[in-house]
């Protein structure tokens, strides 16, 4: 093996452990158990109302999806996000590899 293989294996394997670090600690529970009606997002407003993502105080409401993705499942999609970099990076210097031969 030379040393470009080492260093990706020993990069993966920490990512690898990050990932499963995050997904273990993540809180991955549901609020409700059967299927919920969808709520009513028209507002007559621009400052908020039932379609915003906001509450009174300009803070995300703990039910909108950009809080769960980042405020919840943050510390695993992160991981996540560099895995899927460190793939297109890799897959641009295979395919550069390839022309060069």
């Amino acid at each position: 093996m030379n040393k470009k293989a080492v260093k990706g294996f020993i990069v993966a394997g920490t990512l690898l452990c990050i990932l499963v670090v995050g997904i273990m600690t993540a809180d991955i529970e549901s609020d409700y158990d059967t299927p919920q009606p969808k709520p009513d997002t028209t507002t007559d407003n621009d400052d908020g109302g039932a379609g915003s993502i906001y509450d009174d105080d300009d803070n995300l409401k703990t039910n909108s999806l950009p809080y769960m993705v980042f405020e919840k499942y943050g510390f695993a999609l992160i991981p996540l996000a560099l895995l899927m970099f460190g793939a297109m990076v890799g897959g641009v210097v295979i395919s550069k590899e390839e022309v060069e031969e």
